[in-house]
């Protein structure tokens, strides 16, 4: 019950976080420090900042080399991989609905509103974004573009990041050094959730979460989700399913493990097709299902199953005894692959605007550049908006 409270006033207390943090900057007097305090926003802005990355780079300039090289290439790859995903995602909606990935703006308070939720988010983002900006800083340095600022701004409860290049310097640097600098905090991103991959494959929470055929490769897994126990008068008494059997089917949709029961949609008193596994043998039932007291729009078939983990890491490692650890990386590990791998769709606002601009820039005359990326950014906005729109359509404006 309390949790629920919280869950349906998230927005609320999110709001009153922001008043008491304003306040307290106020008082502090942090505005001496360098920041810039607003009602709405609060901004951080170093103009020192090029003396850090110099620094770093005295220390690292043969991988940072190496890093600007890839930042190059994987800027190419991670655009294509971006609309790959989008693009065969909308087929997905059409063709195999199960396997439609459902989209949503992560927006604490709005469509974050579980409390843990969004705690993670709020101590990932930083991280990610101190990491992004980072290496556009130091591959910059690296490329002798002169950096005038850089810093950390947080709107209410969204967070932003940025490094500032001297126009004037970036404009007259070389093609190929653009496109390194704008393409190494994608890349970085992509880079450090890797490395936390590495680290999550020994995670049993990990696999909920990565797509095939790793999961077969890293996991060990028992096929469906095990029967606890039978409600007394349901339509899975009656039609015969027992405690222990293993549901490996509904509706034609494959049971792995208990998320997959969200892909399936239940309505009540209908009738659906079980398919398990008892005693080595696959078995179909036909369940009509009850109404789910909770929600009266949705059916249940009147079990109650095994929500455990069905995977064991082959690689087992690490012992994993927090779960709010493993939750904690598990969010940084999404938000620092997705951040990067979205940062680099050709939309005006991301690096991948800048990415594509640098590339056609020069090259054919302003005019044209203008008509070409305003082609590109629309249909950049119609695919993206296209994958949000139809997560709507699919589940409504749904809640993490």
């Amino acid at each position: 019950m309390e949790s629920e409270l919280i869950t349906e006033n998230s927005i609320v207390y999110v709001l009153a976080v922001w008043i008491v943090i304003v306040i307290t900057a106020k008082i502090l007097k942090l505005n001496r420090y360098g920041f810039e305090i607003k009602p709405y926003s609060i901004v951080y802005k170093n103009h020192n900042i090029q003396s850090i990355f110099t620094k770093i780079l005295s220390k690292t300039k043969f991988i940072t080399n190496v890093f600007a090289k890839i930042s190059l290439i994987s800027g190419f790859i991670m655009m294509a991989v971006a609309f790959w995903f989008l693009l065969h995602n909308i087929l997905n909606f059409f063709v195999r609905p199960s396997e439609f990935s459902e989209m949503t703006l992560l927006i604490p308070g709005i469509t974050l509103t579980s409390s843990t939720s969004i705690i993670y988010f709020l101590l990932s983002i930083p991280i990610v974004l101190i990491i992004h900006e980072g290496a556009h800083g130091i591959v910059a340095t690296l490329e002798m573009i002169k950096i005038k600022s850089g810093g950390l701004a947080i709107f209410v409860a969204m967070f932003a990041g940025f490094v500032e290049p001297d126009e004037e310097k970036f404009s007259k640097a070389n093609k190929i050094s653009k496109l390194k600098v704008i393409s190494a905090g994608a890349t970085s991103n992509v880079l450090f959730s890797f490395i936390l991959g590495a680290i999550l494959i020994t995670n049993p929470f990990f696999a909920m979460i990565i797509p095939e055929p790793f999961v077969s490769l890293l996991y060990r897994s028992t096929e469906g989700v095990t029967i606890i126990s039978i409600m007394s008068g349901s339509g899975a008494e009656k039609s015969g399913l027992l405690q222990d059997d293993i549901i490996i089917r509904i509706n034609d949709i494959n049971i792995k493990n208990p998320v997959d029961f969200q892909k399936v949609k239940i309505l009540p008193n209908e009738i659906i097709s079980v398919d398990v596994i008892r005693d080595g043998e696959e078995l179909n039932f036909l369940v009509k299902t009850i109404q789910n007291p909770e929600d009266v729009e949705s059916g249940l078939i009147g079990i109650i199953r095994d929500n455990s983990l069905p995977y064991k890491p082959i690689y087992n490692i690490i012992e994993w005894n927090s779960h709010e650890v493993s939750m904690f990386l598990i969010w940084l590990w999404m938000i620092s692959f997705f951040i990067g791998i979205i940062n680099m769709l050709p939309l005006p606002i991301l690096d991948g605007g800048k990415f594509i601009h640098s590339i056609i820039y020069d090259k054919i005359n302003d005019k044209n550049s203008k008509i070409i990326m305003s082609v590109i950014y629309s249909m950049t906005f119609i695919i993206f908006g296209l994958n949000i729109t139809l997560s709507y359509i699919k589940s409504g404006w749904f809640t993490i």
